[in-house]
């Protein structure tokens, strides 16, 4: 048996790894082969958890008009200097302003145009006279005493070719939104490589984006492979299981922005799996028949049809992981037990779709400083994968070990990573814990 480049093929099946790549090693050659994918248009209200393949320059200013930003009355400020509840100053009201209805006219001395919030200025007003400051010159309280209720209510009543007295004063611009203090024109509203949030949508439609340019998500085929696998969602019976990693690597590919294709199951059998491999995806993520057992095909398949060009990695869990090509497509070998799958994708595939996508190729989750309440340990020259969760403030150590036992990660807080050049970390040591959450 040879590969597609005519070599003989080193079949590890039941004779186990001669040598295990490092985990700098392996993400050395992964990043080698990583770029982004090409962009595509899709409609605004299709973009949101996208990333933009441009950045996105304003050509118009955001709002386009100055505008009032209390219900009230445009006046000339000047004409308000002085004015107070002993001083009433008139004005006369020769109009109003509507959002989306301007008034026309222009605004002379001791005039005012009544004006609701979001209504354009009128020409000639610089400030807003808000309704609580204003009173009607037919109302005016007796003997002088001025009461904010009533005076409300008689400003707001107040209608054009109205006579108003205005008992506070009011400086340029004020209670104004200016032209443009949104978003100015020629401003850079979003950077290239940014994942679109709900409110930089807004902002998009706000300066007049219908489609936006964007990476093409990741098309991402997983080939779930395993003779004792039963569909995810039946009951375990007999000397079969439920899938658990089919739903769980769905979550995270959809969650680092690639599309899913999963036709279902896989048994071990050679030509299936071939056929399973030869997607039109951009990344397959097979799980199980990744290690050396009898009936581990998938090694030698994409060597013999493809490039394996790392199988086997110094870490726990997740040592059997293989990776390759096949074609322009990128090929992750991941182990069947769920939480050496788990890592493998973290380390790993997850890392392509992310950068494959326009992302960060760095891990999504947060991570912080927290002590140990117990020691981890770990030989030299693997890195180590520790569950931990916290009590009383501190870290314990659930498991480095249990490949199979899934559950750990869900009572798990988060993982600890222990470099292949420590034997791990004594109680009272402060560590980097990275959280699932």
């Amino acid at each position: 048996m040879t590969n597609s480049h005519g070599g003989p093929i080193d079949d590890v099946r039941m004779r186990g790894f001669a040598r295990r790549e490092t985990v700098e090693a392996a993400l050395a050659w992964l990043d080698a082969q990583l770029h982004r994918l090409p962009a595509e248009t899709v409609l605004l209200r299709a973009a949101a958890g996208r990333v933009l393949a441009e950045a996105v320059t304003s050509d118009l200013d955001v709002p386009g008009f100055d505008r009032a930003m209390m219900d009230g009355f445009a006046v000339v400020a000047a004409n308000t200097e002085g004015a107070s509840e002993y001083n009433p100053l008139p004005l006369q009201v020769v109009g109003e302003a509507l959002p989306g209805r301007a008034f026309s006219g222009d605004v002379q001395p001791d005039q005012a145009v009544r004006i609701m919030t979001g209504a354009p200025m009128p020409h000639g007003a610089n400030a807003v006279l808000p309704a609580e400051w204003v009173s009607a010159a037919l109302t005016l309280p007796v003997a002088g005493a001025v009461e904010a209720d009533a005076i409300s209510q008689c400003a707001h009543h107040a209608r054009p070719d109205d006579s108003i007295q205005a008992v506070a004063a009011v400086s340029p611009y004020k209670h104004v939104g200016r032209r443009g203090e949104d978003v100015a024109a020629g401003t850079v509203v979003l950077q290239r490589e940014r994942v679109l949030r709900p409110q930089d949508l807004g902002v998009l439609s706000s300066v007049g984006i219908v489609q936006v340019c964007v990476v093409r998500k990741p098309r991402v085929r997983l080939v779930i492979t395993g003779n004792e696998l039963l569909p995810a969602g039946t009951r375990p019976h007999g000397c079969q299981v439920a899938d658990a990693n089919g739903p769980m690597l769905t979550a995270l590919v959809e969650r680092d922005g690639g599309i899913v294709d999963f036709p279902g199951l896989v048994p071990d059998d050679r030509d299936l799996i071939l056929t399973a491999l030869q997607s039109d995806a951009d990344v397959v993520i097979v799980s199980g028949g990744s290690s050396v057992g009898q009936e581990d095909f998938v090694p030698a398949l994409l060597a013999q049809h493809g490039e394996l060009a790392i199988h086997g990695i110094a870490m726990r869990p997740s040592s059997p992981t293989g990776m390759g090509k096949l074609g322009r497509r990128m090929v992750f070998l991941l182990p069947g037990n769920p939480v050496s799958c788990l890592c493998a994708y973290d380390f790993f595939a997850g890392r392509a779709i992310r950068a494959l996508g326009g992302r960060s190729k760095k891990w999504p989750y947060r991570s912080l400083l927290a002590t140990l309440a117990r020691k981890i340990s770990s030989p030299i020259g693997r890195l180590d994968y520790a569950r931990v969760l916290f009590q009383d403030g501190q870290l314990v150590p659930i498991s480095v070990g249990g490949a199979s036992v899934l559950s750990s990660t869900t009572r798990a807080d988060g993982f600890v990573m222990v470099p292949a050049d420590s034997e791990g970390f004594p109680p009272g040591r402060e560590v980097e814990v990275w959280l699932y959450d």
